[in-house]
C-alpha cells in the first residue's frame, strides 16, 4: 500500500505560489530524493506532507496509522546547556534506555548515550537526530537536508547509513538534498522540483534529462565516482570533519 500520496498540490505564501500541481507517491521500502535549486519549494513540500503547512489546493493522503520519523534541516541547541544524548532522545517521550541504545546503534553511533550533545561532531550530531527519528520504528523517514554543514565525505557516510537503515528495517525514505554527488547514488528514485515537478525517475534517467541538466549542468560525475569508491571501500561511518554540534545546528 502506498505510504504517502500527493496529488495536484499547490502551496502559497500570501500571493506567492511556491508549488503548483505537484504529484508524487512513496512506496514501502524505497528511497526517494527531492532535488532542486534554492527556492524551488522542496521544504514547503515536506512541511505540507507532515501537516506543518496548509496547501492552497490538492490532496495529501497518508497510509492509515503511518509512523513517521522526521530529521530536520536545522536544530538549535545552546552549547552551554548540559544535556546528554540519552536525555535529548527522551525529551518528549519516556523511552527505555534499551530503545535509545538500539536506535543509536541503528544510526551507526552506539557509544554516544552518555555523551554531552555539545561535545558531538557535526556528523555525530546528525546521527543522533537520525536515531531520535528511529526510536518509534517509523514506516517512513523524512529528511530535510539532514547533512547540511557536513563535508562531502561526511555526507556520503550519512547517506550510506540511511541506505543501511532502509535495507535492515524496510522503512521508506523521502529526503530533500542539494548534494547531488551522493544523493543520485543513494536513491531508488529522484524527483527534480522547481516549483513544479520538472522530471522524475531513476537517478540515471533524471541525470540525463534536459530539465535536470538545465538546472544543474552535467558536472556531478566525478563526485558520484567518489561516493561509489567510498561506498565500496570505507569501513568508517563517521568520516566527516564537520563543525561542532552547535555549529552544525546553526
Amino acid at each position: 500500500m502506498t505510504l504517502v500520496s500527493v496529488k495536484n498540490l499547490s502551496v502559497k505564501y500570501g500571493a506567492h505560489t511556491v508549488l503548483r500541481h505537484v504529484a508524487l507517491a512513496v512506496q514501502p521500502g524505497e528511497i526517494v530524493t527531492i532535488v532542486g535549486p534554492n527556492g524551488s519549494g522542496k521544504t514547503s513540500l515536506l512541511r505540507a506532507i507532515i501537516g506543518a503547512t496548509r496547501p492552497a489546493a490538492g490532496e495529501i493522503t497518508l497510509k492509515p496509522g503511518l509512523r513517521v520519523g522526521y530529521v530536520p534541516q536545522k536544530l538549535h541547541i545552546d552549547p552551554t546547556l548540559p544535556i546528554t544524548v540519552e536525555r535529548f532522545m527522551t525529551l518528549t517521550d519516556r523511552v527505555p534506555r534499551g530503545a535509545c541504545h538500539a536506535a543509536l546503534a541503528r544510526a551507526g553511533v552506539p557509544d554516544l548515550l552518555k555523551r554531552q550533545m555539545s561535545q558531538l561532531s557535526g556528523g555525530q550530531f546528525q546521527r543522533v537526530l537520525l536515531a531520535r527519528a528511529l526510536i518509534n520504528q517509523p514506516d517512513i523517514l523524512l529528511l530535510d537536508e539532514a547533512t547540511q554543514g557536513l563535508d562531502q565525505r561526511g555526507s556520503a557516510a550519512f547517506y550510506r547509513q540511511i541506505e543501511t537503515v532502509c535495507r535492515e528495517t524496510g522503512c521508506a525514505v523521502l529526503m530533500i538534498s542539494h548534494e547531488l554527488h551522493v544523493v543520485m547514488s543513494a536513491s531508488d528514485r529522484v524527483i527534480c522540483l522547481n516549483g513544479h515537478v520538472c522530471c522524475e525517475g531513476s537517478p540515471a534517467v533524471v541525470a540525463s534529462a534536459p530539465e535536470y541538466r538545465a538546472l544543474f549542468g552535467t558536472g556531478t560525475g566525478g563526485a558520484l565516482a567518489l561516493y561509489r569508491h567510498d561506498h565500496d571501500h570505507s569501513h568508517d561511518h563517521d568520516h566527516d570533519h564537520g563543525p561542532s554540534a552547535h555549529e552544525a545546528a546553526e
